[in-house]
């Protein structure tokens, strides 16, 4: 029997330093990376400063505190400004940046539309797109050929979002142009500017690269033209959260969405539907492939419920292994590593006095290895979710879904999503990451590896 010793692993984080030589770290990699700025400070701390700027940048880690500030819908503490100017040009005034009243009208527009993603609906998408993947998969068996997790993940995520969202495969010329043009997006938006994050003010114009612009334009383009397909069609053709959030139509006013605005909210569900589940996904296979007894226990539970029959929706549900090593890979890689808010007014966080424009940092990464509320925060641990084991978590410490009203909707989808990946990939085939001690992650759009993770593959049996 092995000891608990060899059952351990910790995967790889970024190793904190000191606010100074944090710093210099991020701006010697020249990655824009937010990982290497945080500080050993900030996985003890409740609330403090973060850094050296010129505007207040506050980290909150109190789970209360973390609860009020994500109960404001936008009146107090809007999404921060650095990150609605570099998320604007995809989504434009989506339901995804903005606040308030215009908030809420979105909402309860689209609210309708969230039928569609319906679990036992999705599955046979979920399913379809699985098959596809495997029948890639057989083939870099056979070759030997080395490929990337992360495009792999990517691109299964994405294609399954096209299926629910727009009833279409990822294999149409359309829909693989956008998974390329965001693959640029993701890549180049959410480059940390130092000398932005440091010196700027509170909503100072941040101008965007060309590339991103064109990224942009080519995913609102071709979103575009799948908008107009489903309005062109006779009435009833599409049953799909396309055709839901077309027919939305405002309460006060009985207007629908506008073209410019359904080209807005559909690529948030684009966006926030496949790239974070890929992320996490690309973090899972990862530890899978590099230990041993997770890549065991997977299989055993697999085995145990469902033998040789296909993983169907209710097992799903029943993995209880595979969901807690999908929802310990959340909180070791949060895909959402930051929450920015950006205060509108004078107000007081904790003991700490806030001024107009300071920025307000959650940070599910920082929260979900604080040292206060985690056993071991940095080690890979399953069974930590268990509930035998319920009274060790605190309250409010782990939210890779968010919280209050902004909660992420699609949460459930996901859990469904990723157990029955897990579950079929690592049954049917053995992963081997080629240069496992390269892997670090860094904070780009999500909680990403700072290079992409290259594997090879091979059939179990």
């Amino acid at each position: 029997m092995k000891s608990a010793a060899a059952e351990t692993f910790r995967p790889p984080r970024t190793p904190p330093l000191s606010a100074l030589l944090g710093l210099l770290r991020t701006a010697w990699r020249g990655e824009g990376d937010l990982l290497s700025l945080m500080p050993a400070a900030a996985y003890r701390m409740p609330v403090g400063r973060l850094g050296y700027s010129r505007r207040t940048i506050l980290l909150v880690n109190d789970p209360a505190l973390v609860r009020e500030i994500l109960a404001d819908d936008g009146a107090t503490y809007p999404k921060g400004d650095l990150m609605v100017a570099a998320l604007e040009p995809l989504v434009g005034d989506s339901i995804f940046v903005s606040s308030a009243e215009v908030w809420r009208r979105q909402r309860a527009m689209i609210d309708p539309a969230f039928s569609h993603m319906r679990l036992g609906r999705a599955f046979a998408s979920m399913q379809s797109a699985l098959d596809e993947v495997e029948a890639r998969l057989d083939e870099y068996a056979a070759s030997g050929a080395a490929f990337s997790l992360d495009l792999t993940m990517s691109h299964l995520t994405a294609d399954i979002i096209c299926r629910t969202v727009f009833s279409t495969s990822l294999q149409t010329s359309t829909a693989r142009e956008v998974f390329d043009a965001f693959a640029i997006f993701e890549r180049s938006v959410a480059q940390v500017e130092l000398r932005r994050l440091i010196f700027d003010p509170a909503w100072t114009e941040v101008p965007q690269r060309e590339e991103v612009l064109a990224a942009c334009n080519r995913i609102r383009h071709h979103l575009g033209e799948l908008v107009d397909g489903h309005a062109e069609s006779a009435e009833g053709t599409y049953s799909d959260i396309a055709a839901a959030v077309m027919a939305a139509r405002d309460a006060a006013s009985g207007g629908a969405f506008t073209r410019k605005e359904l080209i807005d909210q559909l690529g948030v569900f684009f966006l926030a539907g496949h790239e974070t589940t890929a992320s996490a996904l690309t973090w899972a296979f990862f530890i899978a492939a590099c230990h041993g007894p997770t890549r065991r226990r997977i299989r055993e539970d697999v085995a145990a419920l469902v033998g040789d029959a296909p993983v169907d929706f209710e097992a799903t549900r029943r993995l209880v292994h595979v969901r807690n090593v999908f929802r310990e890979t959340l909180r070791l890689y949060p895909p959402i590593t930051f929450m920015p808010r950006v205060a509108l007014g004078p107000g007081r966080i904790g003991r700490y006095k806030v001024r107009r424009g300071t920025l307000v940092m959650i940070s599910p990464w920082a929260l979900h290895r604080h040292q206060r509320y985690w056993r071991d925060p940095d080690l890979f641990d399953p069974d930590r979710f268990l509930p035998a084991r319920e009274s060790e978590l605190t309250p409010g410490a782990y939210l890779p879904f968010g919280a209050g009203p902004r909660v992420c909707v699609g949460q459930g989808f996901a859990m469904v999503e990723a157990v029955l990946i897990l579950a079929r990939l690592l049954c049917r085939y053995d992963f081997e990451v080629l240069d496992p001690g390269r892997v670090r992650p860094v904070a780009r759009l999500t909680t990403r590896p700072a290079e992409q993770i290259m594997c090879r593959v091979r059939l179990r049996g």
